[in-house]
């Protein structure tokens, strides 16, 4: 699979990635055995950039990724984690001392010296404008805690405001589909910047690959269930801030401009990969099947314009303005 450079970290990352909070926690129940298929299917095609956060089952993926690659010396993977939710979520509790505690505990669960990336999860927004946070970033560097940091964010604002520091490494954001609004802004300014772009929840919550009905029943322990008006975090993280109906019909629009032999998941990954700027999606997975084909939209052809144009269309009509406005 192709690899990208990995904005200002000198590393590298294949162009899709594996997202790993399926593997922890809020997806419904996943095996360690399934668990361990969906990280070794992923590798076998092509995957070199694990995203994981110490959240995830509270620390659960983590130790799972460690428990895969300690047996698979001859892999090389970026592994990314992320740091800050397991507190209160407000400013004061991002200071150094907690940083080095977070990590210290991420570092023990991962089972290495020195982490490839660590990223702010999401935090209070004040904190991307905190020159005390930054340097305590570059603080854990230059203890070789973690090789490069950047930060996971909610808003297009917080990408920006995160680009403008000269040390961010990366940015994740949630882009797919039905959540285009970085295209304008954001991704001019990473690329500009050199900074990374993680995509994240690129199949808008599973709505992208077409297989979900207005009937759709998803298990208690899962956040389509629980955070479908963002109860618990941030709305839009789940079905990308879209309303259940509204995604339900507009991706049942979407699967059918999926050429002949291409899933909808497939489609969504490849209209990602393809945007200027991206440098890897992380689309999760609960099964080697579905790690195995996320993985094989790398390998398809460009996208047509035609099918760009039609894809653009469906978003400004069904779906923008429930989204814009708040992220």
């Amino acid at each position: 699979m192709d690899e990208r450079e990995f904005g200002r970290s000198g590393q590298k990352a294949s162009v899709i990635g594996l997202g790993t909070w399926q593997l922890g926690a809020d997806w419904g129940d996943v095996s360690d055995t399934d668990a361990k298929a969906v990280l070794e299917t992923a590798a076998e095609s092509g995957v070199t950039f694990f995203d994981t956060a110490d959240v995830y089952g509270d620390g659960r993926s983590e130790q799972t990724i460690a428990s895969f690659l300690s047996g698979r010396p001859d892999l090389h993977v970026m592994v990314a984690t992320k740091m800050g939710r397991r507190v209160e979520q407000i400013p004061q509790n991002y200071v150094l001392d907690n940083f080095r505690a977070w990590n210290d505990r991420s570092r023990r669960n991962l089972g290495v010296d020195r982490i490839d990336l660590v990223q702010l999860h999401c935090p209070p927004t004040p904190v991307y404008s905190s020159d005390e946070v930054f340097d305590a970033l570059d603080t854990l560097v230059e203890e070789e805690r973690i090789a490069a940091y950047g930060v996971s964010v909610e808003t297009c604002d917080e990408a920006l405001t995160a680009i403008a520091r000269p040390n961010v490494a990366s940015v994740q954001i949630i882009l797919n589909p039905f959540r285009m609004k970085p295209l304008r802004q954001v991704l001019p300014a990473a690329r500009e910047a050199g900074v990374a772009i993680i995509a994240r929840v690129p199949l808008a919550s599973g709505l992208l690959s077409g297989k979900y009905t207005k009937d759709t029943v998803f298990a208690a322990d899962d956040h389509r269930t629980y955070n479908r008006h963002g109860e618990s975090f941030d709305q839009g993280e789940t079905f990308s801030g879209v309303d259940f109906v509204t995604g339900v019909e507009a991706a049942a629009e979407f699967s059918a401009l999926a050429p002949e032999g291409v899933t909808p998941a497939q489609l969504a990954l490849r209209w990602i990969i393809q945007q200027p700027g991206v440098t890897t999606v992380i689309p999760g997975a609960r099964s080697p099947e579905q790690a195995h084909a996320n993985a094989a939209a790398a390998k398809l052809p460009t996208l047509p314009t035609e099918t760009l144009d039609a894809i653009e269309e469906l978003y400004d009509r069904r779906i923008k303005d429930q989204v814009e406005g708040r992220w």
